[in-house]
């Protein structure tokens, strides 16, 4: 739904001591974003009038990080120098607050609310209060909703001044909330912070909704991930979990084969076609597309890559920033660098490193092999042990191997150098110039044997 003059809070000031990190609380990573990220993505798709963040621990940090994230974002910060609470921070947020419409309440450590339940929320909005609450197991450490003998809501009590009837009650507060604007300064300011933890809470807007005879309604969670906010390392690394089970779940309904979904991480977007096969342990960061029936083995590193159909990448490799043709193999143990892309039914093989370079269809590297700063045929095959020999401490230069060339193992090409189509370079060669099509070329020194050398060494 659609509202007017939509105003979206985000609650993110919050020193986090718990974290016992000099980095701030909403700036460690889930998913290799920060936690912060998370909750201005879901808030952004609800098209708010004003996206308002209250900050406070290393201010500054935190606004800088996201403002490189957000580039030409609108949104407005507001420092709350002082943590006196949900309620006092909200309050920081009132100057700002359109006279009419509806403010949503988020948290900027609560990363996997999501966007479902906010549109339904939403969807119940008729200037009224509507919260999000949820049913769960072990209530510990949430505030309990209160409710009437008509099951109307009441009152949230905070656990710490609950009673022993009041702990025992299952529906807590999420804290996520849609306040009507008309409403909010009145309920700001009278709010007092006679508690046991002295502070002002946003809780207690719920009582004086209900006294003043304002419509409470609500939406009941369905996923408890969604509402878990993250105060320790622990909590991180939980959420880190759900979060990645939640993207590996979507792989399944979408017919990837994950070998176990437990033992996958996606720090970023990873897409995939039909028949895609993942084994354990793999990564994914950035943005990863992989073609159809593409086979993943287990350990390996993918960030911003192609993948195109039909291709084969064995254990232990690691892909970054390049395209991989069709039915191309690689690895296992392969190292492919920013700006490489490889053409058709390519072969990279073991411990054979490509950076920045171009191989056209059929050629193969298929063992510990260095290719740099080349462009490389088709058909072309590279012996073991063969280096591009690229850069002379100084400056980068250019190895080309044009089409049907066989590199025999051992090969040193100084670049820059041109091997010509169809020449075969013979093993062991340091090649310093270019080399004719068509012909053998060996440069290597003449073997000698100094007759004696080592019985005169071993008698000194």
């Amino acid at each position: 739904m659609k509202i007017k003059n939509l105003n979206i809070v985000i609650l993110a000031a919050g020193q986090g001591k718990r974290m016992f990190s000099d980095l701030p609380k909403i700036l460690h990573n889930v998913g290799n974003k920060p936690i912060l990220q998370h909750v201005i993505e879901v808030a952004l798709k609800l098209q708010p009038s004003k996206l308002i963040i209250v900050y406070g621990h290393k201010a500054e940090r935190v606004k800088e990080k996201m403002d490189n994230t957000f580039v030409n974002n609108n949104f407005i910060w507001v420092l709350q120098d002082k943590q006196l609470g949900t309620g006092h921070a909200l309050k920081c947020a009132l100057p700002f607050l359109d006279n009419d419409g509806v403010t949503l309440v988020l948290y900027g450590d609560v990363p996997l609310i999501t966007e479902e339940s906010l549109t339904k929320m939403l969807d119940k909005y008729n200037e009224n209060l509507v919260m999000l609450v949820a049913e769960v197991v072990n209530p510990e450490g949430y505030g309990r909703i209160i409710r009437n003998e008509h099951s109307e809501i009441i009152g949230i009590v905070e656990e710490k001044d609950a009673t022993a009837n009041e702990k025992s009650i299952k529906e807590i507060n999420t804290g996520f909330y849609l306040l009507p604007n008309k409403y909010i300064t009145k309920w700001l300011n009278s709010l007092t912070n006679n508690n046991s933890q002295n502070e002002y809470y946003i809780t207690d807007i719920i009582g004086k909704a209900f006294n003043e005879g304002v419509n409470i309604d609500y939406v009941k969670s369905t996923k408890q991930s969604e509402i878990l906010g993250i105060n320790n390392k622990n909590q991180l690394e939980q959420i880190e979990r759900l979060l990645q089970i939640k993207k590996a779940d979507r792989l399944l309904e979408d017919g990837v084969t994950l070998l176990d979904k437990s033992r996958l991480d996606i720090r970023g977007n990873l897409s995939a076609g039909k028949n895609c096969i993942i084994d354990i342990n793999c990564i994914f960061e950035g943005d990863v597309q992989l073609g159809d029936d593409v086979a993943i083995g287990a350990s390996c590193i993918l960030k911003n890559v192609i993948v195109h159909n039909g291709v084969e990448i064995k254990p232990f490799s690691i892909i970054e920033e390049a395209e991989i043709g069709i039915n191309s193999k690689i690895g296992p143990f392969a190292r492919i660098r920013p700006s490489t892309k490889l053409a058709e039914n390519v072969h990279i093989g073991n411990f054979v490193e490509v950076k920045n370079s171009k191989i056209a269809a059929n050629s193969k590297a298929n063992h510990l092999t260095y290719i740099g700063d080349s462009e490389i045929g088709s058909q072309v095959n590279i012996g073991a042990g063969s280096v591009t020999c690229n850069y002379d401490g100084k400056d980068k230069f250019k190895t080309i191997i044009e089409d049907n060339v066989f590199v025999g193992s051992g090969t040193m090409m100084v670049a820059p150098v041109v091997l010509h189509k169809g020449g075969v370079i013979g093993a062991g060669s340091t090649i310093t110039k270019d080399t004719p099509k068509d012909e053998l070329t060996v440069a290597r020194a003449k073997q000698l044997t100094i007759v004696g050398w080592l019985k005169r060494k071993r008698k000194i």
